[in-house]
Parts: C-alpha cells; sequence; structure tokens
C-alpha cells in the first residue's frame, strides 16, 4: 500500500536514506543522481516530497539549476544537477569530478513524512 500523507497527518523530518537508495555520476559539467525507493510504497512519498524546488535547496550553491524525471516503472526518480562539476571531470579541479558524491549528499536531505513510519524506520536502522 503506498505511503501517503493526508491533511492532518502528524509527520517528522526523515532523512531518505531511510526510504531510498541512490546512484550518481556525471555528464560532462551535468552530474545526474538517481533516487531509488527501497520499497515501492515509497514511490508516491518521494514523488510528492523530492521536489525540484527541494533539491535545489538543498544544493544552493553547488550547482546551477535542477531538473527531475519521474521513472514510476522503477519507483525512480532521476535528477540533472547543472553546473555541479565545474566544467566536468577532464576540466575540473574538483575532488569529486565526476560527481559521485551526490547521491550520498541527497541521502543525507530531510522530508517530511507520516510520524509511524519515521518511528519504524528509525527504530529499524538505517540501511
Amino acid at each position: 500500500m503506498p505511503v501517503k500523507k493526508s491533511a492532518g497527518t502528524a509527520t517528522e523530518l526523515l532523512q531518505l536514506r531511510y526510504l531510498a537508495h541512490a546512484r550518481s555520476g556525471d555528464k560532462g559539467d551535468t552530474a545526474n543522481v538517481g533516487l531509488i525507493a527501497l520499497e515501492p510504497s515509497y514511490y508516491e512519498l518521494l514523488v510528492a516530497e523530492v521536489t525540484r524546488e527541494r533539491v535545489a535547496r538543498h544544493f544552493r550553491g553547488m550547482v546551477s539549476g535542477v531538473e527531475r524525471f519521474e521513472l514510476p516503472n522503477l519507483d525512480a526518480l532521476n535528477f540533472l544537477l547543472h553546473g555541479a562539476l565545474d566544467g566536468g571531470g577532464t576540466l575540473s579541479l574538483k575532488t569529486d569530478a565526476q560527481g559521485k558524491v551526490y547521491s550520498t549528499a541527497l541521502l543525507r536531505m530531510e522530508i517530511p513524512v507520516p510520524r509511524a513510519l519515521a518511528r519504524r524506520l528509525r527504530l529499524a536502522g538505517a540501511p
């Protein structure tokens, strides 16, 4: 059953690492981050809460723009983080010129989730 927030539902902030796993890489000056729900029931919550605007705020000062793509057949979201790599792997002097750490950084973002789910996942421990 999909996890949905409804009006009046008590929520708590929870890091995405409890709800999803992620992979990232590079294409020129753009980092690509795939966010995949750990359980199919978490996908609708990710769609509702991990918005382009929220991701742009999370990476404020590190990227020049964010695009989001929904992949419901994979229970996943894909984000393009433009201007994230200081020119790209062969041009950049950044430590992470291929954007591998952006997935971990996104998993540290907090979103509001129903309180009962947040408590259950925290008790179970991080993946």
